[in-house]
C-alpha cells in the first residue's frame, strides 16, 4: 500500500511519521469568533476558575496548547482570508471588513481537494464571495443572526440566493449542520471540515438555557480596568497630547468614551459614579460573553462525542482556535483590532494522539499564515509557493522548528473605524513588542468621512491622529502597562527591532509605496 510520510526536521535529527494513504487523518478545524485566551480555562487566566470551557480544557489536556500564536490583522474578515490563503493581508488583498476572497484565491480547500480530501465549510464565512472551492458549504450570510439564523447553502440557485432558514440558537444549529454532514458524507475519503462558530461575537446573545450561568457570580476584573499609569501605558497616538484623545480612542467599558462604551449598550444607569458604572458594565459584558462561550463549549462536546462513537476521534486532527483575541476590559478596552496582547493572541489547541503527546505546551512564535501549510502537511500535501506561512508540523512531535521566525508581523488598517482604533503595524518577539501608529486611513480620500455610529451615539470624522511608537518589554511587563520607547536603556533593542520590522515589511510585501500619504508619515517618524 502506498505510504505518505510526514517528515519532521529537528536541528540535529529527523523523525519520519508514516501513515497509509488510505488512513490519512481527517482534519477538523474549529474556529470561534472573538474567543480570546483569557476565556479558555486551559490558559489559566483570571477567568479559568469560572470553568467556562471544560470541553476545550480536556482537549488541551489530551493534546497540545500553543501559547504564542498570533493573528496578523486582528479583525475577522482579514484573519479568515489569511487562514485560507496562508498569506498576509496586503498579499491576499483582504485588509479590512469589506474584503472579498474569490474562489480562485481559496487556496486551502483547493489543495485539500487535490490531496483527495472531502471538503466542507460550515458556519461563519464573512468573505463575501461564494466559498465555491469547498465541496460543500452551508454558511451564515455576513455576520449572521444568533437566533433562527438563515444560511446560504450550495444548491440549485446561484450564490447567494439559496437561503435556508433554521430555527434555534446559532451555535446549536451550526453543530447540527456539521453533524449531519459528517453522517451523510462520502466515507471513502478523509474529510477536511472547517466548522466556524459565530459566538461569542458581540452583541453576545446567549441561549436561554444559560441565563442562570454566572448569575450570582462576581466576575474577576482585570487589574488595569480602572486605572492606567499616569506616565506609562500608551502614547500620544492612543492618548493624545496631554491626554486630549482619551475620550476619542478605543471603545471602553467605562464612561471614558462618551459615545462608544458598554455601559450605554447594556443600559447601565449614567447616574452612577464612574467606578460603579464601570463595574456594572464589565459584569454584564463578561456574563453575556461567557454564556456565549459556554454554548460553544457544550456544542463541542456533542461534536467530539460523535467522533468517539463513530471511531473517528483518534484519526482526526482536531484544531480549535479563534479568528483573533479580544479585549475583555484590559486597559478599559473592548473589542479587538489592537496589537496589544489580549487582542493579537489567538487560542490554539490541537489534538492528534498519533503524533501529539498529551498535555504538552508549545511556545514557538506562530501566526495564522502558518495554519494552512501545517494542515496541508498533515494531509500529506505540499503548500503552494504563494503561501507565505510555514508548516510547524515538527513542533507537534515536540521537535524544535529549524530556521523559524524570531518575530511575527502585525498590521491593522481600519483607522478609526467602528471602535476608534488608530491604524498601526509592528512586530512581536518572544519577549518584546514594537508598535508604530501611523494613524492614517488606507485611502487618503476617506479623511473627513463619518465613522459608523455606535448605537444611538453621534458619528465621528475619520481624520489623521498623532503618530507614535510604543515598545513593551514583555519579560518584565506582560500586561503592557509601561511604554518604554523613550527609555535609553532600550535604545539598542528598539533599533534592532526596527531593522527587523523593516526587513519583514519588505520581505512580506507589506510596504506602503502605493500609499504615499502613509509612507510620508513612516519616513518622518522612522
Amino acid at each position: 500500500m502506498k505510504k505518505l510520510s510526514l517528515i519532521l526536521f529537528a536541528s540535529c535529527s529527523m523523525i519520519v511519521f508514516s501513515i497509509d494513504a488510505a488512513d490519512r487523518p481527517n482534519i477538523l478545524y474549529i474556529m470561534s469568533d472573538d474567543h480570546t485566551t483569557q476565556a479558555v480555562g486551559a490558559y489559566g487566566g483570571r477567568l479559568a476558575k469560572l470553568n467556562p470551557t471544560p470541553t476545550l480544557d480536556k482537549l488541551a489536556a489530551e493534546g497540545m496548547r500553543f501559547d504564542r500564536v498570533f493573528c496578523t490583522n486582528s479583525i475577522c474578515t482579514p484573519s479568515r482570508a489569511t487562514i485560507l490563503t496562508g498569506q498576509y493581508s496586503q498579499t491576499n488583498g483582504v485588509t479590512d471588513l469589506n474584503g472579498v476572497l474569490p474562489p480562485e484565491r481559496q487556496y486551502l480547500p483547493q489543495e485539500m481537494k487535490k490531496a483527495g480530501y472531502l471538503t466542507a465549510m460550515i458556519g461563519k464565512w464573512h468573505l463575501e464571495a461564494e466559498p465555491a472551492s469547498f465541496d460543500y458549504y452551508n454558511v451564515l450570510p455576513g455576520q449572521g443572526k444568533y437566533f433562527d439564523p438563515d444560511f446560504i447553502a450550495r444548491g440549485d440557485k446561484d450564490w447567494p440566493k439559496n437561503v435556508v432558514k433554521h430555527e434555534g440558537y446559532v451555535s446549536d444549529v451550526i453543530t447540527d449542520i456539521g453533524l449531519d454532514w459528517l453522517e451523510k458524507r462520502d466515507k471513502t475519503k478523509p474529510f477536511f471540515l472547517m466548522l466556524h462558530h459565530k459566538a461569542p461575537h458581540d452583541m453576545f446573545e446567549f441561549a436561554p438555557r444559560y441565563a442562570d450561568y454566572l448569575k450570582d457570580t462576581e466576575i474577576p476584573e482585570p487589574d488595569n480596568l480602572y486605572d492606567q499609569p499616569a506616565a506609562g501605558f500608551g502614547s500620544v497616538a492612543t492618548r493624545g497630547e496631554n491626554d486630549s484623545l482619551v475620550h476619542r480612542i478605543g471603545t471602553s467599558v467605562s464612561k471614558r468614551h462618551p459615545v462608544r462604551n458598554y455601559g450605554i449598550d447594556f443600559n447601565i444607569s449614567p447616574g452612577l459614579d464612574d467606578h460603579e458604572y464601570t463595574h456594572q458594565a464589565y459584569q454584564e459584558y463578561l456574563k453575556r460573553y461567557l454564556r456565549c462561550v459556554k454554548g460553544v463549549d457544550d456544542n463541542l462536546a456533542r461534536l467530539f462525542d460523535y467522533l468517539k462513537k463513530n471511531g473517528l476521534l483518534d484519526n482526526t486532527v482536531i484544531i480549535y482556535t479563534s479568528d483573533q483575541g479580544m479585549m475583555l476590559g484590559e486597559h478599559d478596552y473592548i473589542d479587538k483590532r489592537w496589537m496589544y496582547e489580549e487582542s493579537m493572541r489567538m487560542p490554539f489547541i490541537m489534538r492528534y494522539p498519533k503524533l501529539i503527546k498529551a498535555g504538552t505546551v508549545n511556545s514557538d512564535l506562530i501566526n495564522n499564515t502558518d495554519f494552512a501549510p501545517t494542515m496541508l502537511k498533515l494531509a500529506g500535501a505540499k503548500a503552494p509557493a504563494q503561501m507565505q506561512g510555514r508548516s510547524f508540523d515538527a513542533a507537534l512531535a515536540g521537535q524544535p522548528l529549524a530556521h523559524w521566525r524570531t518575530a511575527t508581523y502585525y498590521r491593522y488598517w481600519m483607522h478609526l473605524m467602528h471602535h476608534d482604533n488608530p491604524a498601526h503595524f509592528g512586530i512581536r518577539t518572544a519577549d518584546s513588542k514594537l508598535i508604530f501608529y501611523y494613524s492614517q486611513a488606507e485611502d487618503e480620500a476617506s479623511n473627513g468621512k463619518l465613522t459608523m455610529p455606535w448605537k444611538k451615539g453621534a458619528s465621528y470624522k475619520i481624520e489623521p491622529t498623532p503618530s507614535a511608537w510604543e515598545f513593551y518589554d514583555l519579560s518584565t511587563d506582560p500586561q503592557e502597562m509601561h511604554n518604554q520607547y523613550a527609555n535609553p536603556e532600550y535604545a539598542a533593542k528598539i533599533s534592532e527591532l526596527k531593522a527587523e520590522l523593516k526587513r519583514q515589511r519588505e520581505e512580506l510585501h507589506e510596504g506602503d509605496e502605493s500609499h504615499p500619504h502613509i509612507q510620508k508619515v513612516i519616513d518622518e517618524n522612522w
